[in-house]
């Protein structure tokens, strides 16, 4: 798995979120896949392990990965990837918003409205 993080990307956990997010919805994470522990990714990645807890806890929430003591932190089996095409529709989106200096609200913001 690899996560980047960007002093200009949003906040770290914010960054992890839509970076493992991104991930599961592509499918590179596949159903019942085990993510690092929360330890592990923060000392991978440099940062405090609330900052990753605070990640993984949204995707829980948002039901794409589930949590269990002891079990560790799986992709739910409910996160279903999206189309190829749409995965690199998206791509090119954030990679035109980075390269305007948008951030990830102003990118959504704009896809909504074309939405």
């Amino acid at each position: 798995m690899i996560i980047s993080l960007s002093p200009a990307g949003g906040t770290p956990s914010e960054q992890v979120y839509d970076q493992l997010r991104g991930l599961i919805s592509t499918g590179r994470l596949a159903a019942e896949e085990r993510l690092p522990s929360v330890r592990q990714l923060a000392s991978d990645l440099g940062v405090a392990p609330g900052t990753v807890a605070k990640a993984y806890k949204q995707l829980e929430e948002d039901g794409l990965v589930v949590s269990r003591t002891g079990a560790g932190t799986r992709v739910s089996r409910s996160a279903t990837p999206v189309s190829r095409a749409v995965a690199e529709a998206a791509r090119a989106l954030a990679a035109a918003a980075r390269r305007d200096g948008l951030t990830t609200e102003d990118a959504e913001r704009i896809l909504r409205a074309m939405w």
